[in-house]
């Protein structure tokens, strides 16, 4: 979800910078990118331990980021180029489309009534509701087996290294569509195909 439907990265940056600074951290907009693609519990986690904030109830943290979140993205919801004419496509098709994301639940109805694409998804899931998050496969899995669709047979669209990872480790076929405001990680061409933009995506499956 975030990086390929909607351009909620630097919201994600600005949320964190603007909590973290309120407990004291110095991190910048620079160091959040080891941490890309992960749940935003396991991000407080390794940066708690990382920088040895001291904090025992990282789940105050997670809600004032979630509620910054929440508030950064209603603000003004766009999806990003190719999204809408993809997932109208894919509809008219009647090819089976799943969201799999690290974000919160209550993130992903933000972004999904935001931009009014909800009837569009056949399955939701968050992968706040699995033991692991990526690059554990458990949530693509979770979602193939609720399309009952063979792992084999599903692809993926991911923005990070720890997405397209977790989906190559889910045995799926992996597109990769770098997110822009990322440092560009040469181990991306793990992912089977790459383009540019959704709208490159959708010209190339038509």
């Amino acid at each position: 979800m975030d990086g390929v439907l909607i351009d909620s990265e630097p919201l994600w940056k600005i949320a964190m910078s603007e909590v973290f600074s309120s407990i004291g951290s110095s991190l910048t907009k620079q160091d959040f990118q080891k941490t890309v693609g992960l749940r935003i519990d396991e991000v407080i986690h390794f940066w708690n331990n990382q920088e040895q904030w001291g904090i025992s109830d990282e789940s105050e943290v997670e809600e004032a980021i979630i509620k910054k979140m929440e508030s950064l993205i209603a603000e003004n919801p766009q999806a990003l180029p190719g999204v809408i004419n993809t997932l109208n496509f894919l509809k008219s098709k009647k090819i089976p489309v799943g969201l799999a994301t690290s974000s919160s639940s209550r993130l992903i109805k933000v972004v999904l009534d935001s931009l009014a694409i909800k009837p569009l998804f056949h399955f939701v899931h968050s992968a706040e509701l699995e033991k692991y998050g990526k690059p554990h496969p458990a949530v693509y899995l979770t979602v193939a087996k609720k399309l009952a669709i063979q792992p084999e047979k599903c692809l993926v669209i991911e923005d990070s290294l720890v997405g397209v990872i977790a989906a190559k480790a889910a045995k799926m076929t992996a597109v990769c569509i770098p997110e822009k405001t990322h440092v560009m990680d040469p181990r991306l061409i793990l992912a089977d195909f790459h383009f540019e933009n959704m709208d490159d995506f959708l010209a190339t499956i038509q």
